[in-house]
């Protein structure tokens, strides 16, 4: 039995993908440094960084999206993963899952952990900090980012 997730008052960023040391060290690199603002010509300013709290475990290789969902933190609301795809496609589009409030909300009498709804979406690592900034403090809805992704279902920025 895969453990729980940890609980973090970051973002989680969940390799599930094992199989290029290289491709997780450049993903890594991409998403910790910080993006650069091109509107902004002061060099004293740091760039926006996606809050994340990495999670490099064997035991979470080959999960599926539904798998992770079930295994994170109860009030964890976005969820990214380094999957197969993150790692081989040149952009680096990480899966982000979205979690919203069960529509019921009285819990089951027997107990049973009630999961919340999920949506997903496909973010390049250089655009994933606007995706968790805004998600993270709500200054923007998760619709917003799902209709300002190209036709293929990834998230290149605003």
């Amino acid at each position: 039995m895969t453990t729980k997730l940890p609980q973090s008052e970051d973002t989680l960023l969940i390799r599930t993908d094992f199989s290029d040391e290289a491709a997780w060290q450049a993903l890594r690199v991409a998403v910790t440094t910080p993006a650069e603002d091109e509107a902004d010509d002061d060099d004293d300013e740091d760039g926006f960084l996606a809050m994340l709290h990495i999670v490099d475990e064997p035991a979470y290789e080959g999960l599926t999206a539904q798998e992770i969902v079930a295994l994170a933190p109860e009030d964890d609301d976005l969820l990214i993963v380094a999957d197969q795809r993150a790692m081989t496609d040149p952009e680096m589009p990480l899966l982000a899952i979205h979690l919203s409030a069960p529509d019921d909300e009285d819990e089951d009498a027997e107990g049973e952990d009630e999961r919340p709804a999920t949506d997903e979406l496909r973010v390049v690592a250089r655009e994933l900090w606007s995706l968790e900034n805004n998600i993270a403090m709500a200054n923007m809805d998760w619709e917003e980012f799902v209709e300002a992704a190209d036709d293929d279902g990834v998230f290149r920025g605003f």
